[in-house]
């Protein structure tokens, strides 16, 4: 069993900053990429951020030069910083890994419960 808890979201005026954590706990074995979805409404997931096990990052273009994802490997836990907030980054922002449960040879894909940000203007 793999739990992803998310913590951080909240409410913040335009310009401002907020910081994402999402921890992962369980029966892991390794994790490979860790990564912040967003879902607006009426609109689909998609991709925020992503890092891999070695650091590798990957951004949304709408995101580059604002947010910036990392990890702790020791704690199993991505954050992500977001400055520079806008009014179109107001969603709900899953984590999700690729992990290895002990016991099993196969990336699973496993998700946070979601936190909620929202930026006014």
């Amino acid at each position: 069993q793999v739990q992803l808890v998310e913590s951080g979201g909240g409410l913040v005026q335009a310009g401002g900053s907020l910081r994402l954590s999402c921890a992962a706990s369980g029966s892991i074995f390794s994790i490979n990429v860790m990564g912040w979805y967003r879902q607006a409404p009426g609109k689909q997931r998609e991709l925020v951020a992503a890092i891999t096990s070695d650091g590798s990052t990957n951004y949304a273009d709408s995101v580059k030069g604002r947010f910036t994802i990392s990890r702790d490997n020791a704690k199993n836990t991505v954050y992500l910083q977001m400055n520079s907030l806008k009014p179109e980054d107001t969603a709900v922002y899953y984590c999700n890994a690729d992990v290895v449960p002990y016991g099993s040879s196969w990336w699973q894909d496993y998700w946070g419960q979601g936190t909620q940000v929202t930026v006014s203007s």
